[in-house]
């Protein structure tokens, strides 16, 4: 895999680096301190996925997300966004944009190098417990959602069984875990996953969690943290 790290601190862009090069199936293809040099580097360096911080100068790990997502060339590209999610409330917005995914700053080492691998094979990361707590904060103040994304009203086109699905899947269960809680088949699962998709126009299972929780389907069960 062919891992770009994004961050406009030297010392974590380095740390991260040390970390990934040390992976036997990862190679580090570049290092951007800007989102607009993250965007560049996704072009010219050919990375199959991006390490991407929210907080960057010039353009932030939003719109370079955005960027990506949108330009054709990159279609290949994956996006999984750090966050300090105690602080930064624009994870949403991020997963909006196209990520992939998220993981919290504080991770341990081998967690960062399994989820990029999980994002690099096609699957959202996604952990329940902060998707809960970031997706109550956003959605307190309400917001339509941007074109192109699911909209919430598309849920009625969903069966009942693709609805307990989709809970499911906006909890952070992936396709085998969901399978095994509704008596289902893994391979049943994912045909209902695929199907959602198609039904609410999501790119991949990240759009389906904000569907979920915007449209009501799904309410936070953690205790919400003050801002």
């Amino acid at each position: 895999m062919r891992v770009l790290l994004a961050d406009d601190q030297t010392l974590v862009r380095s740390a991260f680096a040390m970390l990934v090069s040390s992976a036997c199936d990862m190679d580090v293809v570049g290092q951007a301190g800007t989102g607009r040099e993250a965007v560049e580097l996704a072009r010219t360096a050919r990375a199959d996925l991006v390490v991407m911080d929210i907080r960057m100068p010039d353009l932030d790990g939003i719109e370079a997300t955005r960027r990506i997502a949108a330009d054709e060339d990159l279609a290949g590209v994956k996006v999984l966004v750090l966050t300090t999610y105690d602080t930064d409330e624009h994870i949403v917005e991020a997963l909006r944009a196209g990520a992939s995914g998220f993981l919290v700053k504080d991770t341990r080492p081998a967690e960062l190098l399994d989820a990029i691998r999980t994002v690099a094979a096609g699957e959202s990361l996604l952990s329940p417990g902060p998707t809960a707590r970031l997706i109550a904060r956003v959605l307190r103040l309400p917001e339509a959602p941007p074109p192109g994304g699911p909209a919430p009203a598309a849920l009625a086109a969903l069966s009942e069984r693709e609805r307990q699905v989709l809970a499911l899947v906006a909890r952070g269960l992936n396709n085998a875990e969901a399978a095994q809680t509704l008596g289902l088949s893994p391979l049943t699962a994912k045909t209902h996953v695929s199907r959602i998709m198609g039904k609410l126009g999501a790119r991949d299972r990240a759009q389906l969690v904000i569907a979920a929780y915007e449209s009501g389907l799904v309410t936070p069960t953690c205790r919400s943290e003050s801002p």
